[in-house]
């Protein structure tokens, strides 16, 4: 969100007294879930061309000395071109100076999962994108929880999303799941009473995007994949999305870079403030990402429904 204030140590009552341990109970920083599941490719400064295959070279029988047949395979380019992402994050000397409950500390890992969060956004439902094409856009769509008990409840949801895809001629390679989702995958079973979903091995710490296994395929699961729980009744919006991971293709220009400076200006609450003549500090990170999503038809939708009142 836009600068209101900068961030000063009276934020910070309780946080000034006696010694205390470094912020345990802070969430872990979310990764981006589809980066993990998509083909990341080079991007340099001018983009990049990626191929697409367009059709395959075909085989045929023939007889003995008979005349080979000839094919060709087809392939064309889609430019994928980088785009800026930037935060500025602003705090009193004081409270760089103070670093209550080790907050100063935690800038830099915050602004990144900032990007994470804002990159899925943009990948998954079209905000503020810069990109074009986004998941949202696919049209099919199953709804977890729609299939009867007796016709094999949530797993025969994701059986119908298969069917979707392989219908038109297209691949399930991965999910990407929100952690609303996870009570309902959880509890589900396929027809031999195996569990659908299998979480990767735990590790002793919270993954951001936890990985896992279903319906044999790869799955990232993560805050914030699904769009905001809508109000009011019976609202159909998207938590997941099955679909083919080889059609999406993402790049970065090198990493994250962070400035800080004392002595620039920066807009708080609209108008532009002087740093040093407030002895305020701004951190600021940007990068570059690049994205291309080839066929958003190879994705399906998972959906909840708000239940009617």
């Amino acid at each position: 969100m836009a600068i209101t204030a900068p961030t000063v140590t009276g934020d910070f009552s309780g946080f000034l007294t006696k010694e205390r341990a470094e912020p345990i109970f802070n969430e872990a920083y979310r990764a981006s879930a589809a980066q993990q599941l998509a083909r990341k490719v080079p991007l340099g400064l001018a983009g990049t061309e990626v191929p697409v295959i367009t059709s395959k070279p075909t085989a045929a029988w023939v007889a003995e000395a008979g005349q080979k047949p000839a094919s060709k395979g087809g392939m064309t380019l889609k430019s994928m071109t980088p785009k800026k992402i930037a935060a500025i994050a602003v705090v009193s000397a004081e409270v760089v100076r103070a670093n209550p409950g080790g907050y100063v500390d935690e800038i830099r890992p915050q602004l990144g999962e900032a990007f994470a969060i804002a990159f899925d956004a943009a990948v998954f439902h079209g905000t503020n994108t810069p990109f074009g094409a986004y998941l949202d856009q696919a049209t099919n769509a199953v709804g977890i929880g729609s299939t009867a008990a007796n016709a094999g409840s949530v797993h025969g949801d994701l059986v119908a999303a298969l069917r979707l895809l392989v219908s038109s001629g297209k691949k399930l390679t991965g999910f990407a799941l929100d952690t609303r989702l996870e009570p309902d995958l959880l509890g589900a079973v396929d027809t031999t009473g195996r569990p659908l979903y299998i979480e990767s091995p735990y590790e002793g710490t919270a993954p951001a995007a936890r990985g896992g296994r279903l319906l044999g395929r790869p799955s990232s699961m993560a805050d914030g994949i699904g769009a905001a729980t809508p109000g009011g009744t019976s609202v159909t919006y998207p938590l997941g999305y099955a679909g083919d991971w080889s059609q999406v293709a993402w790049g970065q220009i090198g990493g994250i870079s962070y400035d800080v400076s004392t002595e620039a200006t920066v807009t708080i609450n609209g108008e532009l403030t002087s740093l040093w003549e407030n002895n305020l500090v701004a951190v600021r990170a940007e990068t570059e990402f690049g994205l291309l999503i080839n066929d958003v038809s190879a994705f399906v939708k998972l959906t909840k429904t708000t239940p009617s009142s």
